[in-house]
């Protein structure tokens, strides 16, 4: 029998794209790249499997954890359409394949776990994903068009920049969500909330208002924002909503998680279980390893992994007195579980090996640099000016402009883009050097 149409891989989409999806595959200096997107960034075990098998069979065997809780098998060649259809065969695509691009949403990998949430997010997001996946007037949102729902967790990333962000918080016994447009809820205030059983309508709303007013060029909520101020897309919003939108007081911006909990155990609201957490080093796993984590997570948990925007995993539902046995486990596989382990706070894009505008081998600079990286110091390495692999401005960014050399910046807030230009044209040797200093500055 033929394959439908709509079901093979393909490079058109609505809006053209560079990005990758499940059903397009984009051409890099290593192959083609295939991206995952996951339903609240969760995995069952023999997905991960299938994941292997198919990065092994028809790619390299490199899989890449991203910053927005998915994964992508690079370095694909030969039939890509067998590629896609083995995970498809998996569950790993959506229903209705016009989807696959607008599947954007971004949840706490603990949603539904955690200790401190004020909502179990994971309903309202399945209501989310089900209207993307059916309503085809939204199959025109960009896929770059992005949402994010934080009902409150501990362990949640608030700093990536968001078209729509939504946050739990608590009014009067009740929860609410607040949202916002083209930003964060660690470094923005809310627009307004409504009560959190019309999170879904006001979800809705927003994402067809932006159809009807934003322009062919205008593919995310920033640009629109560019010619149409906030508050008069909000006027327009209170028309579409059943309910008013409501003032938010004295906004409280929710922590971010500076301490890595993502790393390590985390204790979750479920008496007795741990989750454990451990990271890919520069978000790369090898299918070897990708199947090995799978097994622990029958044998230790429930048979998940949940993805994280840290790049890193998260297994879920461990019977507390085991994790430590888990963690020693995914530590012997190569995984990253504590942040005292410089490369886990180190982060690269696939660089000059992987990016025909990469201008260094930035994973394998990386490398180097984790064994001159003070303690406590975090920072990203780019390959050009794009940052594809930093979803936000790292505390530190090293900026390649030739092989091996880099400028280093320092993210403020008071500087755009990567922040304060610190030293031009370093080695990685001195870029460490220049670190160690600063380091030492702010510990003296």
């Amino acid at each position: 029998m033929n394959e439908p149409q709509s079901a093979r891989p393909s490079f058109a989409t609505p809006r053209p794209s560079a990005c990758p999806g499940l059903l397009r595959i984009v051409a890099a200096r290593d192959g083609g790249i295939c991206r995952v997107k996951l339903a609240g960034g969760v995995l069952s075990a023999e997905q991960a499997l299938a994941v292997a098998a198919a990065a092994e069979t028809h790619a390299g065997g490199v899989i890449e954890l991203t910053n927005r809780s998915n994964l992508q098998i690079r370095g694909i060649h030969g039939d890509h359409q067998a590629l896609v259809a083995d995970l498809l065969g998996a569950g790993l695509g959506p229903g209705n394949p016009a989807s696959d691009d607008v599947r954007n949403l971004m949840l706490s990998p603990s949603a539904g776990l955690d200790r401190d949430m004020l909502l179990d997010t994971r309903p309202l997001a399945a209501q989310i994903l089900t209207s993307l996946e059916q309503r085809p007037r939204l199959h025109q949102l960009s896929p770059k068009f992005a949402v994010c729902l934080d009902g409150g967790e501990g362990l949640a990333m608030r700093e990536h920049p968001h078209d729509l962000w939504l946050s739990a918080l608590q009014r009067d016994g009740q929860t609410w969500l607040a949202f916002g447009l083209a930003g964060c809820p660690a470094f923005d205030a809310p627009l307004a909330a409504v009560p959190v059983e019309q999170g879904h309508a006001l979800v809705l709303a927003v994402l067809e208002l932006f159809l009807d007013l934003a322009s062919p060029e205008q593919a995310r909520m920033r640009q629109l924002l560019s010619d149409l101020p906030a508050a008069a897309f909000l006027a327009q919003l209170r028309a579409r909503i059943p309910v008013p939108l409501e003032a938010v007081e004295g906004w409280q911006k929710p922590a971010t998680n500076q301490d890595y909990r993502h790393l390590g155990l985390y204790p979750q609201a479920q008496a007795g279980c741990v989750a454990v957490g451990a990271a890919a080093p520069l978000g790369r796993l090898t299918s070897t390893t990708l199947r090995q984590v799978a097994r622990l997570a029958v044998q230790y948990g429930d048979g998940q992994l949940h993805l994280t925007p840290w790049q890193s995993l998260l297994l879920p539902n461990v019977p507390a007195e085991r994790g430590q046995a888990l963690l020693e486990a995914l530590q012997a596989l190569g995984l990253l579980v504590s942040p005292d382990q410089a490369l886990a706070r180190l982060t690269a894009c696939s660089g000059a090996q992987g990016c025909a505008k990469g201008l260094a081998d930035t994973k394998a600079d990386a490398v180097r640099l984790a064994e001159r990286l003070p303690g406590g110091v975090s920072a990203h390495l780019t390959g050009c000016k794009r940052s594809c692999a930093a979803a936000h401005v790292a505390p530190f960014t090293l900026l390649a402009v030739a092989p091996g050399r880099y400028d280093l910046y320092q993210r403020d807030a008071q500087h755009p883009g990567f922040g304060v230009l610190r030293a031009r044209d370093l080695t990685i040797d001195a870029v460490g050097a220049h670190l160690a200093v600063d380091s030492r500055s702010h510990t003296a």
